[in-house]
This record gives structure tokens, C-alpha cells and sequence, in this order.
């Protein structure tokens, strides 16, 4: 039987612990029955309407350059040095990730930037963001970055769930150190 993963556990599965029985008595290995409401995965091309749509006017109008927002994360589920996520409930896309890497002099490598987290706020963002970021430091580390960085957030409640995965304010962005996957001891 496959082990279902926890909330935060990087490259798993997102949901609201051990209090939510499911009803079709799925289980993990200790034997208490849960249900896995999100599910954290790296995005399809069938994946990036949807996170368009949630994105609303969070990637601009794509006036500044040729492509629109939808083109250019095409383009982005295709290329090694992008990690473009998804978290689904239900095979409903509620939130989404893009992370970019970058060759860095400065910081001694690579740098992995966090260009979009979106969540519905409908679902829970807390964890739903949680898993995302988890899973974009996990993809930067096994690229070899020595650091990521995210735009600072407008919102306080945003900025405190920055500070929650680890990230310090950098002005003018927020920055965590990871350790890259060869070098690890």
C-alpha cells in the first residue's frame, strides 16, 4: 500500500489531518483512516487555464512583451531551468507556483525566484501555499540553487505565511537560503 504524504511534507499531498475520516476507508500505514483534500503536482499544459484564471490580474496584461500570461506559461511547463506547480482538489486546480532559475555570481549559484503563488481563497490557503513553497524550494534545491526569492507581499497575512516557510525580508524581495541537492551532508 502507498503511503499518503502529510501537510507540509514536501512533494505531498495537502489536507486537513487525521480528524477528517474518509468514508471509503483509505489509510496510511499507522492504520488511521484520512482523507487527502489537496494534492500538490507539477502543471500540464491542460493545467494552465485554470491557473490563469486564478491568477486574475496577478500576471498584468502581457502588453510589455509578445506572449500573453497563458503562452508564456506554456512555454514554462517545457523548460529545465522553470518548475510551474499545481494544487488540486478533486481535479480542481485552487492553487499554483512558478518558480524560475537564474545563474547568480553573487549568491554562489543558482537562484530559484518564486515569480507566482496563487491560492483560492476558498480553499485553505495557509496550507495550500505551505505545500507550494515547500515544493518550490524542494525543485530549487534538486536544480542547485543556494537561495530562493519571492516579490514582497502586499498583504501582512501573505508576508507572515513567508515568514512561516522560512523567509526573511531581503528589501526589495524575501529570501530563503537552501541547501542545493549535491551538497547536502
Amino acid at each position: 500500500m502507498r503511503r499518503s504524504r502529510a501537510v507540509n511534507e514536501p512533494g505531498g499531498l495537502v489536507g486537513p489531518g487525521r480528524d477528517d475520516l474518509d468514508r471509503a476507508g483509505a489509510s496510511d500505514y499507522e492504520g488511521a483512516p484520512r482523507r487527502v483534500e489537496y494534492r500538490v503536482r507539477v502543471a500540464q499544459i491542460t493545467d494552465i487555464e485554470a491557473l490563469v484564471a486564478l491568477s486574475g490580474d496577478r500576471l498584468g496584461d502581457g502588453s510589455s512583451g509578445a506572449l500573453g500570461a497563458s503562452d508564456l506559461l506554456r512555454q514554462l511547463v517545457f523548460l529545465p531551468h522553470a518548475t510551474v506547480l499545481v494544487a488540486e482538489r478533486r481535479r480542481d486546480i485552487v492553487g499554483g507556483a512558478v518558480l524560475s532559475i537564474r545563474p547568480s555570481v553573487r549568491a554562489g549559484g543558482y537562484v530559484g525566484t518564486i515569480d507566482l503563488l496563487v491560492v483560492d481563497p476558498a480553499s485553505e490557503p495557509d496550507a495550500v501555499s505551505a505545500s507550494l513553497i515547500e515544493e518550490c524550494l524542494r525543485s530549487a534545491a534538486n536544480k542547485g540553487c543556494a537561495s530562493v526569492e519571492a516579490p514582497q507581499p502586499d498583504d501582512p497575512a501573505e508576508h507572515a505565511r513567508w515568514e512561516r516557510q522560512g523567509f526573511a525580508d531581503s528589501q526589495p524581495v524575501l529570501r530563503r537560503a537552501v541547501d542545493p541537492a549535491g551538497r547536502r551532508r
